[in-house]
């Protein structure tokens, strides 16, 4: 073990005294104690991250979150790929070209696009993969991604086949696709985890593929060599992916700590060649001008359950949403930085007249002590509460959630005089509960998954898998239909810009901030990419 000796002789009374969620063996150096060989090679090039906790899955349209993609998007690899600026780029296809209508695509696979165990990439894989994303008994949360197919929305919703989804294999390395309307975001949305392709032999051979490293077949950047599970995973350089020259890692080790000043303290000892801030620590680390930042797009939110009381009643859902005090998280609770949210889309997109949406839009909901009391009263008496219904707040595990957590209850009784109660659980078993409906109010976030507003807004369409509030609002879902069908820009974001006020003004959610990506980084390491839309890229890393 890399460093074992050297945490165990200067920081032992460091680790006694922190709380360590690590998993048992999770910095272990893969080199020495887990590939398999007796030692590692001077000359190899090994990255040391940390994915928090367990990937939900290996498989494209499941493993729709943020435990999951970043290792997805080095593991497999779409039509398309962001490069470092961000952009839309040639990947496995190598060329395309669009109709005069702007609605078919017809997409040219590289010859030389392998899978990981020598089987060429066709259109077919990708003719199997999207479909299966768009397939009801697939059941992704990720298929609203697909909508824009012709006929895929009818399929995922079970009033269509998949034979009337209009992605066809012309042959085995053309591939063309149909959509409902022009999108200019659309060579965007493609290179979205959702849209990798699938081996088709592979996976009919063996549906369960994606569950072990013995059985995962990819075509991106990297492989998976070993998953220990719950403990860590390894990922090793592809020499079949077709740009394998420009790969420059050997291998990619994994560990799972979910706990931030653990993770930082094995970044200290070189066991992770990078890390969060902890915000304890965050005021030093800017202060030496240690902490990296980049941009993200995406925000912390709180879902209310409006199908349970006492949510039922929008003023009071407002009035929570306005006793919160974002300014207040954001100066003392993560102290990483991040803009306090008074709207749900993030800064940095564009309308036609260059100006910001979030700056057009303005401040939606934003901190009311005043008016959330009102609020509270009036919506209480319009249910005839004489005391508030208990109200539980549940976040999944994890001691950023738990922070803020505890600053909403302190605000929420401060406020509001009310007692909140807490509950948490494992991300995994909360995520399903919270699709189900289970809870009353829940912490949320949303990182998006292609670079325009519409992304953001589509997520609270009535029964949309992504909106988890039982929320429904007819005009809104009209403009949001209008909007995806609009092709004259300046319109487009006016139906936007209205939906975004419906939204707030009718509170099923509140939000606390936008993210942003605030690091740390070994300086011997270069290269990665970390996009706003949320994925991680380690195809140009290196380490010196």
């Amino acid at each position: 073990m890399k460093s074992c000796l050297k945490l165990f002789l200067t920081g032992l009374l460091l680790l006694v005294l922190t709380a360590c969620t690590a998993n048992e063996n999770a910095g272990e150096d893969p080199g020495e104690k887990k590939d398999g060989e007796s030692s590692k090679k001077a000359s190899e090039k090994v990255l040391y991250m940390n994915n928090a906790e367990e990937p939900t899955s290996f498989d494209p349209p499941i493993g729709f979150n943020a435990v999951s993609w970043n290792s997805l998007n080095n593991l497999l690899e779409g039509l398309t790929r962001l490069s470092p600026d961000h952009e839309p780029e040639e990947a496995t296809a190598e060329s395309w070209e669009v109709s005069d209508d702007g609605k078919t695509y017809t997409f040219h696979i590289r010859e030389n696009a392998k899978w990981s165990n020598g089987d060429n990439v066709t259109a077919g894989d990708f003719v199997f993969a999207w479909k299966r994303l768009l397939d009801p008994e697939t059941g992704s949360q990720a298929a609203f991604l697909g909508y824009f197919i012709e006929g895929g929305e009818a399929f995922n919703n079970g009033e269509g086949t998949a034979d009337d989804v209009m992605v066809k294999a012309v042959d085995e390395k053309t591939l063309e696709v149909t959509l409902t309307s022009p999108q200019a975001y659309f060579l965007s949305v493609i290179t979205n985890p959702a849209f990798f392709p699938v081996n088709e032999k592979v996976a009919t051979e063996n549906p369960e593929w994606f569950s072990e490293a013995e059985s995962f077949v990819g075509n991106g950047p990297f492989t998976l060599a070993e998953w220990q599970h719950d403990n860590y995973f390894l990922m090793k350089k592809n020499d079949q992916y077709w740009d394998a020259d420009n790969v420059k890692l050997d291998k990619v080790h994994w560990a799972m700590v979910n706990d931030t000043n653990t993770e930082y303290q094995m970044f200290q000892t070189g066991e992770l060649d990078t890390s969060d801030v902890p915000p304890d620590l965050s005021e030093k680390l800017y202060s030496e001008n240690k902490v990296k930042v980049d941009d993200q797009a995406g925000g912390y939110f709180y879902r209310f359950n409006v199908g349970l009381e006492p949510f039922q009643n929008k003023n009071i859902r407002k009035a929570f949403a306005l006793a919160v005090d974002q300014k207040k998280i954001v100066d003392f609770v993560t102290k990483n930085k991040e803009k306090p949210a008074y709207g749900f889309v993030s800064p940095g997109f564009k309308d036609p007249s260059g100006a910001d949406f979030r700056k057009v839009n303005g401040d939606l909901m934003k901190t009311n002590i005043e008016e959330a009391k009102e609020l509270l009263a009036k919506g209480m008496e319009e249910e005839g509460y004489g005391t508030l219904p208990e109200v539980t707040l549940t976040y999944n595990t994890n001691d950023i959630h738990q922070k803020i957590a505890e600053a909403l209850q302190q605000m929420f009784k401060e406020n509001l005089g009310v007692d909140v109660k807490f509950a948490n659980m494992e991300s995994s078993v909360f995520a399903e509960q919270q699709s189900a409906l289970k809870f009353q109010l829940s912490r949320s976030s949303f990182l998006a998954d292609y670079a325009d507003p519409i992304n953001f807004l589509e997520n609270f369409q009535t029964g949309h898998s992504m909106n988890r509030t039982g929320w429904s609002n007819e005009k809104y879902d009209q403009l949001i239909q209008d909007a995806k069908k609009e092709s004259d820009e300046e319109k487009r974001f006016e139906l936007m810009y209205e939906a975004e006020k419906i939204l707030m003004d009718e509170a099923p959610i509140f939000t606390v901030h936008f993210y942003n990506q605030p690091h740390l980084q070994n300086d011997a390491v270069t290269g990665i990419v970390r996009h706003p839309v949320g994925y991680l890229e380690l195809k140009w890393a290196d380490k010196k």
